[in-house]
């Protein structure tokens, strides 16, 4: 169905449709109203209470705007309402740039971890964690770049897309993005560095385990002085 034919349907009381229109936008909202409210329980609230705002107003919904970007919008303001609410800043302005860079790099990746190999245990555990350190300096973004960075980033949207979605210009929506990516690679890269001087660590059971080896076979070759 188009957005014109599903919001009608959904307008009309239909269950099914109303079914799957969230399941189509579940994700895109959830990560929408979790940028602002960088809590995963306030999120879902505000996803259930847009849907809510938007299953009322279905009949008031127009196709000159996509149904995503209608839906968007919704999210966005319950968002700021309840952050609002909740003593919290929650200002949503704007930024640029083109997250292609992100996913070409994603595919080099996934390319040199050879993509027909069956994925071992250890490095899906390797992914789970790097997706929690993005996530969680992603969660560290000032609030007016969050929202733009998941928006384009991540949910990919166009930067026109966005500036409708937040109501702000294109020019502020291309800044903040670009500023954004800038935080981030320098968020990541302090993480990197710290963790360098950790790598392929010595001491403890290691390092007790040569000094016994070696000492056993010095013991086994040599008189003991």
């Amino acid at each position: 169905m188009t957005d014109a034919e599903l919001a009608r349907h959904v307008a009309q009381g239909d269950r099914l449709a109303l079914q799957h229109l969230m399941r189509k936008h579940n994700q895109t909202l959830y990560r929408t109203a979790r940028s602002i409210l960088r809590d995963d329980a306030e999120a879902e609230d505000a996803v259930q209470e847009a849907y809510v705002q938007a299953y009322r107003a279905m009949a008031q919904f127009r196709s000159e705007a996509k149904l995503s970007t209608w839906l968007v919008r919704i999210v966005v303001n319950v968002s700021i309402f309840r952050a609002r609410k909740l003593k919290r800043s929650a200002e949503v302005i704007d930024l640029v740039g083109d997250p292609a860079d992100l996913r070409d790099m994603a595919g080099e990746a996934d390319t040199a971890m050879n993509e027909h190999a069956p994925e071992q245990p250890e490095h899906g555990a390797l992914r789970a964690e790097t997706r929690r350190l993005i996530e969680s300096k992603i969660n560290q973004l000032p609030d007016a770049f969050r929202t733009v960075f998941v928006l384009r980033a991540i949910e990919e949207m166009s930067v026109d897309e966005t500036a409708v979605c937040l109501g702000i210009p294109e020019a502020t929506v291309r800044t903040r993005y670009f500023r954004a990516k800038g935080l981030l690679r320098e968020a990541l890269a302090r993480e990197i560095d710290f963790s360098l001087g950790e790598a392929f660590s010595f001491a403890g059971d290691r390092c007790d385990r040569i000094v016994a080896g070696v000492l056993r076979q010095l013991d086994a070759t040599s008189p003991i002085r």
